[in-house]
């Protein structure tokens, strides 16, 4: 198959998601909030995102179940509704209340091995959404237990990482077979991304989580130790940094347990996953296994993520498998 409806539909969702969460970010996002941690923006953000791309997914493939982040079932009751309700407006026009809730509901779908299912994070990164600073709304098809198609809306991620002031609003799309391809959220002119071409570790640079709690930090120190790593890492949130990996801005990209028992959600990897792969990279867990999207709402069978450009994916592997066994 060549997927172009469903690619089609996939970045009209994701860009119309990557409107509205600029706006709220915008209007509700303010030093009080971060300062007092208040997650409503983030809420309002998530809820809305997440009605937006359901909704723009039925209308076209009305029997595709999803695997969506958010539950609605709370909110009936929460005061944020009514904020939700009226930054869906100018989006979704007509809906009412009930409307909203029962399409954010539909993302209720626990997957499956078989046929094909939609995964979306309405808003991946969420501290960095808070910090005005990088986050994502992150849309993926899988089939019969593989990614085939991912979006990645990437709202405060400038085109060009070295260009931070000028073109900001940065989107990702890969089809498995035919290559990643990068525009700006609200432009048409596309351009072809591959990654590094580095081959030696020690001109390699890490791209990893800004919150420690998300990768452990150390661990990645040590395994840059062993590489022979000496650049600064990348510090960004959410899967911009699949992004910065796919267009060769990193070579790799860890992200270390920090827990034994926390299981990756699907959500958030399967787009960026497939970013990587198509833009010529490689990611595993951190024993070399394969993700294995087949298994319900996470990786269960697999522990931590290693991405790179591929060429040197077995020397890195190695160094992690080397500081997480010993």
């Amino acid at each position: 198959m060549n997927y172009n409806q469903e690619l089609i539909i996939a970045i009209k969702a994701v860009e119309k998601a990557s409107s509205l969460c600029n706006a709220v970010q915008a209007s509700l996002v303010s030093e009080e909030s971060m300062q007092k941690k208040d997650m409503s923006p983030v809420t309002v953000a998530d809820f809305g995102a997440q009605a937006i791309v359901i909704h723009e997914l039925k209308k076209t493939f009305p029997n595709d179940p999803i695997v969506a982040e958010e539950d609605a079932k709370e909110l009936r009751s929460d005061p944020l509704l009514e904020r939700i309700v009226k930054h869906l407006e100018s989006h979704l026009p007509g809906l009412s209340e009930e409307d909203i809730i029962s399409t954010i509901n539909m993302g209720d779908f626990e997957g499956r091995n078989e046929g094909r299912f939609w995964t979306l994070d309405p808003i991946d990164g969420t501290k960095g959404f808070l910090r005005k600073d990088q986050y994502a709304v992150a849309l993926a098809l899988i089939e019969n237990g593989e990614v085939v198609l991912g979006v990645l809306g990437c709202p405060n991620l400038s085109v060009d990482s070295y260009d931070s002031g000028q073109n900001k609003g940065t989107l990702l799309y890969a089809v498995k077979g035919q290559g990643v391809f990068m525009k700006l959220i609200d432009g048409n002119d596309e351009s072809s991304v591959t990654v590094s071409k580095v081959s030696s570790t020690a001109e390699a640079n890490f791209c990893e989580s800004v919150e420690s709690g998300h990768s452990s930090h150390d661990a990645s120190a040590k395994i840059a130790e062993i590489l022979n790593v000496t650049a600064e890492p990348v510090r960004i949130d959410s899967q911009c940094k699949y992004g910065v990996l796919a267009r060769g801005e990193a070579s790799i990209y860890l992200r270390l347990p920090t827990r034994k028992d926390y299981e990756e959600k699907i959500w958030d990897h399967a787009a960026g996953y497939i970013v990587v792969k198509e833009a010529g990279g490689e990611v595993t867990d951190c024993n070399g296994h394969k993700l294995d999207f087949s298994l319900g709402r996470t990786l269960k069978n697999n522990k931590g993520i290693v991405g790179t450009n591929g060429k040197i994916h077995e020397e890195v592997v190695k160094a992690v498998k080397q500081v997480l066994i010993g």
